[in-house]
């Protein structure tokens, strides 16, 4: 397989809203360069970038993937272009975000029909936080709906007057047929569902007029931010074909300028002027700012980010990853800086979707694959022993929505939680993990879907079923009153008895104060060897809960006085002494339950707030604060944990699949005492039927 240098490799991400036709896209880009023998198609599976079994299934990208594709445009070298197909959904949406890390540029995907949408704002804000050059496609250009200079005038409007076409369609809708190219003023018509190769025609004269217009419009948009340009323009009047590329590539590089192409993927329209676009102006690796002041170039020492991990039941762990400096060769030893373990890189790849294929070498700044690493994960760094650097890992979001796993098997427990971890390595948006209080596995993901399509490939590959359900709440106790009792423990049997006596004031601490012991023993009334005993009955007692079994957190207990005998004394009678203070206690101390609150920020569309709010008002929400921005608002609030279970899917449906929320632990505060009835008697109800169960 052909290897290529720095200079003529591309790395582009295509990014853009669910929907929005990224995946029909980089198919015909990959068919149109001869890379793959057919026109791969979303509704048939037979996409190279989709070829998860949950992607096929529901027809949607759910984490990126990765494709090349040999092109030469006219007059130039022959370059590799790599394509990071990422998801859209806002579920997935770290997976785009950890591609934008490894890449130079991003090809922004807008639906003709569909326009500007959530997620279109969040990824070229996203791009723009990496300063990331950004070309903008737009897609399904021959969709009924299709609505190119509307869309337009919605990009110009919301990211400014950048955004600036380098062509113009011939036709519209269904009559999409072709391009006409602004920069070297010529036409190109296309076969629809043909190869994706235009065959060259001079402009119409219907469209003569309006051609001009946009080529001066790009002409004046290029020399503005180049004084030399600028000079050539006044002189000239316009500027030569071949300072206007430079101009253009250099205007893309800097950010300046956000051009836009018209495509149909499905039509396979406008796909060699995409290729050819990306080849001439998108930048080389070796352009992009240095990593951690480290160059994108063979001379430098050798380093590895990995970006992404895939698992196969079969096949294993497979690692890919971006050559960050230096030039790599099959079989180099390379440490990993995060354990410092030495890995063998035998058998380099890159990869085609899922399929490798074998590469004898990788230069600075290209993507590779490598299989069954020891113990490398995403993020890590691998190099040069002798010239170590970490390169910062993406920024993994928390959970979202946890449900409650069990198994349907009961020998498949150990099952379970192998295939979860590898899955976990696959991907690190998903959380796993023991709840201390309730015993129970907890799945967590970035919302329901992302749950589900995890227990989905469990069952797909693994073959390994689990059932989910909503997770108990973590709920607390504390007491809100003062109590001062006597603990006494007096048995008497055949032989030595059971003596022990402890008085006890018990009150109230500050909401996350925790638990305080005070001892006030003067005079011996409690041996020193017995208070630790009182204490331990206490804390016992305390965690298995007054009012419906849950933990007793917040208070404050100080043993002043006592009694003891002398032989019939002993470090477990004091300890029930003190659990039967403890429970005299809570009967005076008014006990209450405590709920855990969570910080809530959910992201809208800015016509949904209205009824967002009122949902987050009926789940016993706060609102803390509002922040519109770009049509986006943003809302935050402190909500129950109790009452966002099942909020992932409501928020879908009241926002048409176009908001997105996140939450984390706040604080624990108090149960109004409806909803606190409920909970009591529930609790109690389960242990009763516990018990009965137990004692049959």
């Amino acid at each position: 397989m052909k290897v290529f240098d720095t200079p003529h490799l591309r790395n582009c991400a295509l990014a853009g809203h669910g929907g929005c036709g990224k995946t029909t896209l980089v198919s015909a880009l990959l068919y149109t360069a001869g890379a793959t023998p057919q026109l791969g198609s979303v509704v048939q599976g037979t996409t190279v970038t989709d070829f998860d079994e949950q992607e096929i299934q529901r027809r949607h990208s759910i984490s990126t993937a990765v494709a090349w594709a040999e092109w030469q445009a006219a007059d130039r070298s022959p370059c590799k272009l790599n394509l990071a197909d990422t998801p859209g959904q806002s579920l997935f949406v770290h997976e785009a975000a950890a591609a934008l890390d490894v890449v130079e540029s991003v090809l922004l995907v807008v639906d003709a029909a569909g326009g500007v949408q959530v997620q279109t704002v969040k990824l070229w804000e996203m791009a723009a936080a990496r300063n990331l050059p950004v070309v903008i496609a737009l897609a399904r250009a021959d969709h009924d709906h299709a609505d190119v200079p509307a869309v337009l005038a919605a990009l110009r409007e919301r990211f400014g007057r950048g955004v600036c076409p380098v062509q113009m369609p011939i036709g519209e809708q269904r009559g999409f047929q072709g391009v006409v190219d602004l920069v070297t003023m010529a036409a190109r018509l296309y076969q629809a569902g043909g190869n994706g190769k235009g065959r060259s025609a001079a402009i119409d004269d219907a469209y003569d007029e309006a051609a001009r217009s946009g080529h001066e419009q790009l002409v004046e948009l290029i020399a503005e931010g180049d004084d030399a340009l600028m000079e050539e323009f006044f002189d000239k009047g316009t500027i030569p074909l071949e300072h206007l590329t430079s101009g253009i590539h250099e205007a893309v590089r800097a950010r300046r300028i956000f051009p836009v192409l018209l495509t149909s993927g499905a039509q396979n329209i406008g796909s060699d002027a995409l290729l050819d676009f990306l080849a001439a102006y998108a930048p080389h690796p070796g352009e992009a700012p240095a990593h951690d002041g480290r160059a994108t170039s063979d001379a430098a020492p050798l380093s590895l980010f990995v970006f992404k991990t895939m698992a196969d039941p079969f096949a294993g762990r497979l690692s890919v990853f971006k050559v960050r400096s230096g030039r790599l060769k099959n079989d180099d030893t390379v440490l990993n800086y995060r354990n410092q373990a030495s890995e063998k890189l035998a058998h380099l790849s890159v990869l085609q979707g899922k399929q490798p294929g074998a590469v004898p070498e990788l230069h600075a700044g290209d993507l590779g694959a490598v299989a069954k690493l020891k113990d490398v994960l995403t993020g890590d760094t691998l190099g040069d022993k002798a010239a170590p650097i970490a390169y910062p890992p993406a920024a993994w979001p928390e959970a979202a929505i946890h449900f409650a796993l069990e198994a349907k098997s009961r020998g498949d427990e150990d099952k379970v939680s192998l295939a979860l971890h590898k899955m976990l390595e696959e991907d690190p948006a998903l959380h796993f993990a023991r709840d201390p209080q309730t015993q129970e596995f907890l799945l967590g993901g970035t919302g329901q879907q992302h749950v589900e399509i995890a227990v989905a490939r469990l069952k797909q590959r693994y073959n390994v079923e689990v059932k989910l359900r909503a997770p108990r709440v973590a709920y607390r106790e504390t007491i809100l009153g003062k109590a001062d009792v006597q603990g006494r423990h007096k048995k008497q049997t055949g032989g030595h008895g059971q003596f022990g006596d402890c008085r006890i004031r018990m009150e109230p601490r500050p909401r996350g104060a925790g638990f305080e012991f005070v001892n006030e023993i003067f005079g011996g009334a409690i041996p020193r060897n017995f208070i630790p005993a009182v204490e331990k009955g206490i804390v016992e007692s305390a965690a298995r809960g007054f009012l419906a079994g849950f933990p007793m957190v917040d208070f404050r207990v100080v043993l002043y006085d006592g009694s003891y005998h002398d032989v019939d004394s002993s470090e477990m009678a004091f300890k029930v002494a003190g659990s039967l203070a403890f429970k005299k206690a809570m009967e005076t101390a008014r006990p209450v339950l405590l709920e855990p609150i969570m910080t809530v920020e959910v992201e809208s569309p800015e016509e949904f707030t209205g009824d967002l709010i009122g949902d987050l008002n009926a789940r016993r929400g706060r609102i803390e604060g509002m922040l519109p921005q770009n049509g986006v608002e943003s809302i935050r609030a402190h909500v129950p944990l109790a009452e966002m279970l099942t909020y992932q899917s409501d928020l879908t449906a009241k926002t048409q699949g176009r908001g997105s929320f996140h939450m984390h632990f706040s604080h624990y505060d108090l149960v109004p005492s409806v909803q606190a009835e409920k909970i009591v008697a529930k609790a109690r109800a389960e242990r009763g039927h516990t018990s009965e169960e137990e004692e049959s």
